[in-house]
């Protein structure tokens, strides 16, 4: 039994170093036979390194405008935290408590890839060889779309126009904005934080037409930077314009019991002692102008302590890096396409002869 064990096992080794055998006898066979057609080979190459030198030679050059910018979150409280409770009892709200979440961390990302803030990013007007055009316009040129607008067999979109309102805004307006939006966002348009644990934030427009990139950098950081902090202070800015209308109109109250107090003592200036109750209109409005004022005197309060705390939850955005030309160029080696794409087309070409060649052994 111990001896057919060894015997297959001795077969089976000797199969093995068969298979081995085999294998090399065969690459040695596929390498003569590629030596063989080495002239095919080289051609090959050299039509691959042509193809790459070509297409580098014609490839259009890609600008990246930059720009950097440091977001500084508004912090509620502070030293208004201690009047924040008094005010809230008041049913004021002083922005002093909790700092809400509307746009924290970073969010603020996702509004530069939002229709809403591209669509007001290409309807802007930007400048374009000395002269004023919307950034659509631009895009919309290098693009070369209405060429092909003007085969369509749609009358609409030969006639196509951005420069109206966008409440006159078509169908096909709509549409066509919304492919440029996924277009820019897809190609265009790259928001990131080269540093998670800081609050920089870098982006970047890449176009191969050097003024739209800068241009449409300078205008979708404005346009999300400024929604962005007005969006950030709107509850302390509506707090702030109840807080000053009713000052107001306390003090329009006030103005008048003053007023009124001092019609109703000259209505009696030399009233009778004895007689009380020609002094009650008087007091009166002498209550009111004390009521007033207390009042008056409280709603000022809160509303300089709300001017206070708006001031300090706005959020600081500060421009660290902003394009300028020249921005940066990318563009595609000649020598460097010309080499990959004779290696490519080289290597392409061994593998075709191969299956040719085994395709031919084994019929």
């Amino acid at each position: 039994m111990e001896s057919n064990t060894n015997i297959n096992n001795t077969a089976q080794v000797q199969s093995d170093e068969i298979s081995l055998k085999e294998l090399i006898l065969k690459i040695r066979e596929w390498y003569r036979y590629l030596l063989t057609k080495w002239k095919v080979i080289l051609l090959a190459g050299i039509v691959g390194g042509a193809l790459g030198f070509t297409y580098a030679y014609f490839k259009k050059p890609v600008y990246t405008a930059s720009c950097t910018f440091v977001l500084d979150e508004g912090k509620s409280g502070g030293g208004l935290s201690q009047y924040a409770g008094l005010a809230a009892m008041a049913g004021i709200n002083i922005g002093g408590g909790a700092s809400d979440g509307l746009f924290q961390g970073d969010n603020i990302m996702e509004l530069y890839k939002s229709r809403t803030m591209l669509q007001k990013t290409l309807l802007s007007v930007g400048e374009f060889d000395g002269k004023k055009d919307l950034l659509i316009n631009r895009y919309i040129q290098i693009n070369k779309m209405r060429e092909g607008w003007a085969k369509s067999k749609n009358s609409q979109l030969r006639k196509l126009s951005f420069n109206i309102p966008v409440e006159q805004f078509t169908r096909v307006n709509d549409s066509v904005m919304t492919a440029i939006v996924g277009d820019i966002n897809k190609n265009y348009l790259s928001v990131s934080k080269p540093d998670k644990k800081l609050s920089i934030i870098a982006v970047d427009v890449k176009s191969k037409d050097e003024q739209f990139a800068k241009n449409f950098n300078d205008a979708v950081v404005a346009t999300v930077n400024r929604f962005y902090v007005e969006t950030k202070t709107k509850k302390s800015t509506d707090n702030l314009r109840i807080l000053q209308h009713q000052a107001d109109s306390v003090r329009r109250v006030l103005n008048a019991s003053i007023g009124g107090a001092a019609s109703a003592i000259d209505a009696n200036p030399n009233a009778n002692m004895a007689l009380q109750i020609l002094r009650v209109p008087s007091q009166r409005k002498q209550i009111d102008v004390q009521a007033n004022t207390a009042m008056y005197a409280e709603i000022v309060k809160n509303l300089e302590m709300a001017k206070l705390g708006s001031r300090q939850d706005a959020p600081l955005i500060q421009v660290v890096d902003e394009p300028v030309y020249p921005l940066k160029k990318e563009t595609v080696g000649k020598v460097k396409s010309l080499v990959i794409g004779g290696i490519l087309f080289g290597f392409l070409y061994c593998f075709i002869l191969l299956m040719n060649y085994l395709f031919k052994s084994i019929l």
